[in-house]
């Protein structure tokens, strides 16, 4: 009973520290990976209510689909800073 008061305070505080991370955290892919802790957490807490179909279907659906997609849209829509060509006076 004591390790699994450990263990879901100890989920609880990864879940509570990655959500706030994913407000406050500026970039966006830093946010992704910390939204995929927190959804993480999240599916250890229903392995712990003994709702392993719900604990499965979190990690397909939400780490699975959601996050790759966050991550795909990330990937192809952050532009790189153009840098200024250097003109020589001649």
């Amino acid at each position: 009973m004591v390790y699994e008061t450990i263990t879901f305070a100890l989920f609880s505080l990864v879940t509570l520290g990655c959500s706030l991370g994913v407000v406050l955290v500026e970039d966006v892919w830093h946010s992704a990976l910390l939204l995929g802790g927190a959804l993480l957490s999240v599916a250890v807490h229903y392995v712990m209510l003994q709702a392993e179909f719900l604990a499965a279907m979190q990690v397909l659906v939400y780490v699975g689909g959601i996050l790759i997609l966050i991550t795909f849209a990330v990937m192809l829509t952050k532009s790189t800073a153009e840098q200024p060509s250097e003109v020589s006076e001649a």
